[in-house]
């Protein structure tokens, strides 16, 4: 399911880079030939033992000058003191194919990351301090393989995800709530972590709500196995939340045939189960809301620094299968994907709105 599910999401991704002529003309092979890594997979050894203590194997952290997820639009500004530790992992930010896996000092590949956390990440920095690890991120051309060094890559990138979790959760006050977030690959990494380090754990207590967007999870087959139900109200605390954007006409066809041919997390077919769509302007599921509901899409420069908020400009609703469709086409940047596909952008759309819920989750996370 991941490697499928990525798949299809990077060919749209490549098709906004590409351009639709020249993959129409050379179709998929044309994708794999530019971006699959030619090497053969190498093995590499687990990070040392400690190593998530260091600062400079995050790209943010508390203790970090500079830290891009501190970074706010005109008019907002992180907490003085937040309540709560956030645990982001962010999306793909490795493109090369040279290898498999993002090496952690690849200066490139950082940059990207940075931009990543100051449109998504920031969007928590209200309500906790948000802590980002560095990790051998499978490579964007991982997804365009079924070659078993695609699912060695993603293993690889995980196993450093799982040692930067246990040790954010060994550094952080064990009094805190934790907000767990993610986008994309990151996501990916999410619903693993969920299953292994938070289900049926002692720690699944402190969880103020698990943010798995831009990424599917069926309500029927997966949710059981990941130990958080779904977030049905406003206010509802130790819950998951999950959405995937586009805009009207919208075309989801590339990736509900991949989606329906997999099967989920209780070994069960996931075709035509609905997948979880929380509508981020209400905070609930399968909700409808005008786009005076939306407290403020982020509207970004290319480097984030002039980026402003915009209220009222982008509605939303989900759909029966649980795509969150969004209107007409805002005009957020030239990385919409075809078929209205606004996965780059998921964060970003409702970016004031996400931190009024986490907010809204962490105040119900301390009343309980």
């Amino acid at each position: 399911m991941a490697r499928k599910f990525l798949y299809a999401i990077v060919v749209l991704v490549a098709l906004g880079i590409a351009g639709l002529v020249a993959y129409r003309l050379y179709g998929p092979e044309m994708l794999r030939f530019a971006l699959v890594p030619r090497e053969a997979f190498r093995s590499q050894a687990a990070v040392a033992p400690g190593a998530y203590r260091d600062a400079r194997m995050w790209i943010a952290r508390p203790d970090i000058a500079r830290n891009p997820a501190l970074w706010t639009p005109a008019g907002y500004a992180p907490a003085k003191t937040p309540g709560a530790a956030v645990f982001f992992v962010h999306p793909t930010s490795y493109v090369g194919r040279d290898h498999w896996n993002a090496a952690l000092t690849d200066a490139e590949t950082n940059a990207r990351a940075d931009i990543f956390l100051r449109g998504q990440a920031s969007a928590f920095n209200d309500v906790g301090q948000v802590w980002a690890p560095r990790y051998r991120q499978a490579t964007f051309g991982a997804f365009l393989t079924s070659a078993e060094d695609a699912n060695r890559a993603l293993a690889l990138a995980y196993t450093d995800v799982l040692a930067a979790f246990d040790a954010f959760v060994a550094q952080v006050d064990p009094g805190r709530p934790i907000i767990l977030a993610g986008h994309s690959q990151g996501a990916l990494h999410l619903t693993r972590l969920l299953r292994e380090r938070i289900a049926g754990k002692p720690i699944a207590r402190r969880i103020v709500a698990a943010y798995v967007v831009g990424w599917p999870v069926s309500r029927a087959n997966d949710l059981v196995a990941m130990g958080l139900p779904e977030c049905t109200r406003a206010d509802q605390a130790g819950c998951l939340l999950s959405w995937q954007s586009f805009a009207e006409p919208a075309d989801p066809t590339q990736i509900l045939s991949v989606y329906d041919a997999t099967k989920g997390f209780d070994g069960r077919p996931r075709k035509d189960q609905p997948m979880i769509c929380t509508n981020p302007l209400t905070g609930t599921p399968g909700a409808t809301a005008p786009a005076a509901a939306n407290l403020g899409t982020l509207y970004p420069a290319a480097d984030l620094a002039t980026a402003d908020i915009r209220p009222g400009t982008v509605p939303a609703k989900c759909d029966r299968r649980g795509f969150l469709l969004i209107g007409a086409a805002p005009d957020l940047g030239s990385y919409v994907l075809p078929g209205n596909n606004y996965h780059v952008y998921d964060y970003s759309l409702f970016w004031a709105n996400v931190r009024a819920d986490a907010a809204r989750r962490l105040a119900a996370f301390t009343k309980r």
